[in-house]
């Protein structure tokens, strides 16, 4: 704001220069000129018969002023001149890692220590948003040196639970519940998964992994990493029997999406041995959904990178990476990205069960 005013302060500054010199220069031309009265040349009257300074010392004056205005304008209207709002492309962001927001959004617990009581958070029957300010960390059961953040659990009416795990040095995971699946995503640093014959496989950030329930694993770490983590009962069909995956969002290719313009990833695949997808759908600024969505599915959102406005139900809501979203089924809902940098989510939805 410091800054704009500034500019504006210039603005007026070169108007009136600019004045100045038009004035000057027409007042002393009116000396300077002749003008034609009955076949006789005389001077106009003025207040002084003569002129302040020559003519050509005026024109040498007035290029100078011309001169230092389009230098003023040049610079009020510069990329970071006037009312110039910073880069989304800085060069800070370009050097920080893929999700970095996450933990570090624009509005973080730290900026809100001078405001006592004041959350962005909501919970309301039919949806929620959780914001960083309110994640309450806790040791996780059968963890080992892990602590975790549930941001979405049946208490609030899902039939699934999403929560953050961050981990150090020598951390290692539990397992699920019996009949439980897990889908894991790596927000920060890398883990190791592995399986119950040894086999391991390194998971960096973007990465993923989805263990079948009952199926044997762990998740492991060297260093601090940060995992977003997916579980639910499974809902088992005949003669279908889903796999293990481990990928990463780059592998997986675009989507069609019609009537709509977002980018959609699917990192679980379709087929009807899994009752659960992952997506990730990125918007640029300006872009929005196009259908005003109400079905029977329920969504766990976080939002990894931008900011934008997220309308559940009845309420519009600012959102940043950082925020996590649940929508139960049949909450209306809708986005729009804004600011300067893409908008990237990560979407949890139930699919290929019947809602009986």
């Amino acid at each position: 704001m410091a800054q704009c005013r500034f500019h504006v302060t210039i603005i007026v500054m070169v108007s009136r220069i600019s004045v100045l010199c038009i004035v000057g220069l027409k007042e002393s031309l009116s000396v300077l000129v002749p003008v034609r009265d009955r076949d006789t040349l005389i001077h106009i009257p003025t207040l002084s018969l003569q002129p302040l300074f020559s003519f050509s010392h005026l024109k040498m004056r007035s290029i100078f002023a011309l001169l230092l205005i389009l230098g003023l304008f040049k610079y009020a209207f510069a990329e970071e001149g006037y009312c110039s709002a910073p880069s989304g492309l800085s060069t800070e962001s370009k050097s920080k890692p893929l999700y970095w927001k996450v933990d570090n959004p624009t509005l973080s617990p730290f900026h809100l220590q001078d405001l006592p009581g004041f959350t962005r958070s909501v919970y309301k029957s039919n949806h929620a948003l959780i914001s960083p300010e309110s994640h309450v960390y806790g040791p996780l059961p059968d963890w080992i040196d892990t602590s975790g953040a549930y941001l979405i659990s049946p208490e609030m009416g899902s039939h699934f639970v999403m929560y953050l795990a961050k981990l150090k040095d020598n951390s290692r995971s539990g397992l699920p519940l019996p009949g439980v699946e897990r889908f894991i995503f790596v927000l920060k640093g890398t883990v190791t998964v592995a399986n119950g014959t040894g086999a391991s496989q390194l998971l960096q950030v973007d990465s993923y992994a989805y263990f079948p329930p009952n199926f044997e694993h762990s998740i492991e770490c060297d260093a601090s990493a940060t995992i977003v983590i997916f579980e639910r009962r499974y809902s088992p069909l005949p003669n279908h029997i889903p796999e293990p995956l481990v990928g990463s969002t780059d592998k997986q290719p675009l989507l069609e999406t019609p009537g709509e313009i977002f980018e959609l990833r699917k990192l679980i695949p379709t087929s009807l041995a899994y009752d659960f997808n992952i997506h990730i759908m990125d918007f640029q600024p300006g872009e929005f959904l196009n259908v005003k969505e109400v079905h029977y599915n329920q969504h766990g959102l976080l939002l990894l990178e931008g900011q934008g406005i997220y309308r559940l139900g009845d309420s519009w809501y600012p959102v940043q990476a950082g925020d996590v979203i649940w929508m139960a089924p049949f909450t209306p809902q809708w986005y729009g990205a804004l600011g300067k940098t893409r908008t990237r989510y990560l979407i949890y939805k139930d699919a290929n069960r019947s809602p009986l």
